[in-house]
């Protein structure tokens, strides 16, 4: 169905009916009903019991993202069974601006500058999802609730009179509201930079007055109701970066969460969304990892798969040609001169600011790096554009290679592009390379992992871990750049310790959870549950994990070993013990 929106906007917009159905049926949100039903002593007897327990917020923030309400209800009713109590977050159309809307969905981009999206989609959002939370019997909060008309007009004051070029590093009351406006504004638009876009300005202001009017209904809820954490998903944009930043200046502890690329899988990270923390995680939960023959197995025959997708949920290319030497030819490589592989990213995805890159941004490594290879006949750079830019979710509007072109109009003969539709496997491609040169991809796991030398220059998450080398300035760039082509591929000792970073990251970050189901279409998964007794402790290790982690701060990390709960501090133990005894 949303294919169907995203080509028929107009239509989409004008009727009420066709949204409501899109929001109400049943493989869009879960329903409860049901196993609320099956388990309702136990669910009774839990949600008395956790009164009084732990205040944990799921800040789900935005109803239509029903992904985003799948598993947090989930969630929701284990934390409760482990004693919490869970309340939840939801915009009833506060925010001027939200991750939910994008240029693709506005023929008529002025509409939006003027009105944002009260008109349209905010009318249908909270509903579905406050449905969902009230049917658990869970308490629901609504942003309108706790902010009032002195700070909507205060924001809507800064926002129309900060300069401009201020925006993006505004701070407010020691919040990155800024920040996360400017993040917003560019994954509205799907594009890595905002100033070939008309509308920019009066958009980007449209998100930084919803980033304030975020932070102040956010810090007013965290002071008042006295929660110990908060889990909610990415932990960028608008409006849950502006979340992350309030409740990390309260003190409350953030869990933040995401898709994982293989199926049934999520990565969470404390604190922070996984795009600082996997930068710099500490190393002892991985370095000292031992894989058996089995596990290495496993690691290879999963790395093998990702080349068609065949296990993960996230595919954005399926490849209609693999065959490396057969591309070399029909690409034009001359195998006299080494190759070195560049993998772009998409431009306009999680642009925060990472103090460590090489480069203020993707567009100016690239043609830095083109510059320079134009220096280096003997050389051959191979540029694989990524796929993600047209097939990606919104596809790129600032495409990659028209950037280039607009600072390079003649490249080099030595530097090969292939651009994202090409059916090329991208595997295959750096297959041929001497080493890979990367900014922001996740790529990089895999490729040192196969016993290929990765060079650095962004906020890659292969950064930092001992594995590649990190420039962090042009000048060193440069310098790992002149020391191409390489001898040789990884050492031994550095394909160990790739493969257990590589282990650690698809099988022990990703964190399985039984009860959700694939399925095709949007969202991407679904709640597969008959009985809330299968959220309970000890039915799965992975939600124990994820649990523990969101009440006690232990790590998000799976591991080969049955999870050691800790006593519940609540009288709950009792009733689920009696559970267990008359439900064998």
């Amino acid at each position: 169905m949303k294919h169907l929106i995203r080509k028929f906007p107009s239509v989409w917009r004008a009727s009420r009916l066709a949204r409501r159905w899109y929001h109400a049926r049943r493989d869009a949100y879960p329903d409860w009903t049901a196993a609320v039903a099956a388990d309702r002593q136990l669910w009774k007897s839990a949600r008395a019991a956790a009164q009084g327990g732990p205040r944990v917020l799921m800040a789900t923030s935005i109803g239509s993202y029903a992904h985003a309400v799948t598993l947090e209800s989930a969630l929701a009713v284990a934390l409760t069974f482990r004693g919490a109590e869970v309340h939840a977050l939801l915009c009833d159309g506060t925010m001027t601006a939200c991750a939910e809307c994008e240029a693709s969905l506005y023929p008529n981009l002025q509409q939006f500058a003027e009105h944002g999206p009260s008109r349209d989609l905010c009318r249908d959002c909270a509903w579905p999802a406050e449905k969902v939370y009230k049917t658990l019997g869970l308490k629901v909060h609504r942003m309108s609730d706790w902010i009032d008309a002195a700070q909507r007009a205060e924001a809507r004051r800064i926002a129309s009179t900060l300069p401009l070029d201020q925006i993006e590093r505004f701070t407010f009351e020691g919040l990155n509201v800024g920040e996360h406006a400017h993040a917003g504004a560019l994954r509205f638009f799907a594009t890595g930079s905002l100033e070939d876009e008309p509308l920019a300005e009066p958009i980007l202001r449209r998100y930084l007055e919803s980033a304030l009017l975020t932070a102040y209904a956010s810090r007013h809820l965290m002071r008042t109701s006295g929660f110990t954490s908060a889990v909610f998903t990415h932990g960028i944009y608008v409006p849950w970066g502006i979340v992350g930043e309030v409740a990390r200046q309260e003190r409350v502890h953030v869990s933040n969460w995401n898709v994982a690329y293989r199926k049934r899988r999520f990565i969470f990270s404390h604190d922070d969304t996984y795009h600082h923390t996997l930068l710099d995680e500490p190393r002892e939960h991985w370095d000292r990892l031992e894989l058996s023959p089995a596990q290495e197995r496993e690691l290879m025959q999963y790395l093998g798969s990702r080349r068609e997708g065949m296990f993960d949920w996230i595919v954005f290319h399926r490849p209609t040609s693999q065959d490396a030497k057969e591309i070399g030819r029909q690409i034009g490589l001359d195998p006299s001169k080494p190759v070195i592989g560049l993998l772009t990213n998409v431009s306009w995805d999680a642009q925060l600011h990472y103090p460590a890159n090489a480069f203020p941004n993707m567009l100016e490594w690239l043609v830095q790096t083109c510059e320079y290879f134009a220096t280096r006949p003997d050389l051959q750079l191979l540029i694989r554009v990524h796929p993600a830019e047209i097939s990606g979710f919104p596809p790129s509007r600032q495409p990659i290679l028209a950037e280039l072109r607009k600072r390079l109009p003649r490249l080099a003969p030595n530097v090969i592009v292939v651009p994202p539709e090409s059916g090329l496997s991208t595997y295959a491609l750096m297959s041929l390379c001497n080493a890979a040169i990367i900014y922001g991809t996740k790529m990089g796991v895999e490729l040192t992992s196969v016993g290929l030398p990765v060079i650095v220059a962004g906020e890659a998450w292969i950064r930092n871990k001992g594995i590649t080398l990190d420039a962090s300035s042009p000048e060193e760039y440069f310098r790992l750049l002149a020391r191409l082509p390489f001898p040789d591929r990884l050492s031994a000792a550095q394909l160990t310790r790739a493969r257990r970073y590589a282990y650690h990251f698809f099988f022990n970050r990703m964190i399985p959870l039984p009860f959700i189901e694939p399925k095709a279409g949007y969202p991407i998964y679904r709640l597969k549950l008959e009985r809330l007794e299968q959220l309970l402790p000890g039915a799965s290790q992975g939600l124990d994990t994820i649990c523990e982690g969101i009440l006690s701060r232990s790590p998000f990390v799976l591991r080969d070993r049955q999870v050691r709960l800790k006593p519940d501090p609540t009288n709950l133990e009792p009733v689920v013990s009696a559970f267990r005894r008359t439900n064998p």
